[in-house]
């Protein structure tokens, strides 16, 4: 299902900073943070469709997408959802000009949440409700609604992203090592939504409660990994930690520069 918080020119010399989780079944096949073979892409990937949730390219793109829940929905898609980062990460069309082409498409999905960017642009958009649209400067929180949409889930990663994590961001004295633990304690944050405050998505109460924290547990789904990308003076800094399974706590880090 996933949660996404992001800082889109905010910061003077980090003009991205992204933090999220990508919530899936436990079986579902995956692999790490990697460089694809005889791709752009970097990312982890879905072994099961092929896609990933999250991903960028050395060109400075980068793509993050969420479900949109809708229990009512039982279509089956023919799809993936997955191969929209893919898509848009080897296209060269502005993010603008592909959200626009998708909407041409959008229905051939499950209902998602994408935001897609360069070093320049950044968009969102939803096929569920929203047109897509060029991002203002400022901070943009999405879980499994509708952007626009007012859930409990995504008002206390907000809060939490925008009055713990970018002041420390904003020190230039700040440790890495201070903001790595801030960030997983903000992403490993357990606090379930009161059930009067909870979404109606088509789902039974009891499964919004258990959907309704920032990192979620279950016997078959939950968290599968956790991200911290940061676009910084031209440079990728990127942190997967891996949270389940074998490599539970295992962190990926990557850092590279731009190309110009």
């Amino acid at each position: 299902m996933c949660i996404v918080a992001l800082a889109w020119q905010v910061l003077g010399d980090t003009p991205l900073c992204l933090i999220s989780n990508r919530d899936e079944f436990y079986q579902r096949p995956t692999s790490g943070l990697k460089t694809w073979q005889n791709s752009p892409i970097i990312a982890g990937q879905d072994l099961q469709s092929g896609g990933t949730w999250m991903g960028v390219t050395e060109s400075g793109r980068w793509a993050v997408v969420t479900n949109f829940r809708d229990g009512t929905d039982q279509k089956k898609y023919q799809t993936s959802r997955g191969q929209l980062i893919q898509h848009f990460l080897q296209s060269d069309l502005t993010p603008i000009r592909f959200a626009q082409a998708l909407e041409k498409q959008q229905l051939d999905y499950a209902g998602f949440n994408l935001f897609i960017g360069d070093q320049h642009q950044a968009v969102y958009m939803s096929n569920r409700g929203e047109a897509p649209q060029v991002l203002a400067q400022g901070v943009y929180v999405v879980s499994n609604g509708l952007m626009t949409e007012h859930w409990e889930k995504t008002k206390h990663l907000r809060k939490r992203f925008t009055q713990e994590f970018l002041p420390m961001l904003q020190q230039s004295t700040t440790a890495e090592a201070d903001l790595e633990f801030a960030v997983w304690d903000i992403l490993e944050d357990e606090r379930k939504i009161i059930a009067e405050l909870l979404p109606q998505t088509g789902i039974s109460l009891e499964m919004e409660a258990l959907l309704s924290s920032t990192f979620i547990q279950s016997p078959i789904y939950g968290t599968r990994c956790s991200n911290f990308l940061r676009m910084k003076n031209q440079t990728w800094l990127w942190q997967e930690k891996s949270q389940q399974g074998e490599t539970q706590g295992k962190i990926i880090k990557l850092n590279f520069p731009l190309s110009q």
